[in-house]
């Protein structure tokens, strides 16, 4: 019954957030003054401005699971973004719950996990939230 959820994340600035993610492979839709709608593959993402967000307070984000994280993350790799700050990138790496997950923070903020199941699914008894978010 439910084939998909599309995230609608906070930009500061529509047209430097479709520049971003033009970097990341994605076609634009719609782009309207306050309003951004992007796809690549069956994946979409939708952006509404947001001119006085701060992306170092923002807490948005979205969980994206790919068929392929690790071609994922090296093709996020190529393009150089700084391990701290704001976009940041960390690449794939495997996770004690049982995912391999690479972490991308946008020009706004947002937070963009992306993962694969490679054991157990959530194997674990407790996983620390703090951790999750990490």
């Amino acid at each position: 019954m439910l084939e998909k959820l599309s995230p609608i994340m906070p930009a500061r600035h529509i047209a430097k957030t479709e520049g971003f993610y033009s970097t990341l492979g994605f076609k634009t839709v719609y782009r309207g003054d306050d309003y951004l709608l992007m796809m690549r593959d069956e994946v979409e993402v939708h952006f509404f401005r947001h001119a006085e967000l701060d992306p170092f307070t923002n807490y948005c984000g979205a969980y994206l699971r790919p068929s392929n994280v690790d071609a994922l993350s090296r093709e996020i790799a190529a393009l150089n973004l700084p391990a701290k700050g704001i976009p940041r990138f960390e690449p794939a790496a495997d996770k004690r719950w049982g995912m391999r997950e690479l972490a991308l923070v946008d020009i706004n903020g947002n937070l963009i996990r992306a993962g694969q199941e490679i054991g157990p699914r959530y194997g674990v008894d407790h996983v620390d939230a703090q951790e999750l978010r990490d």
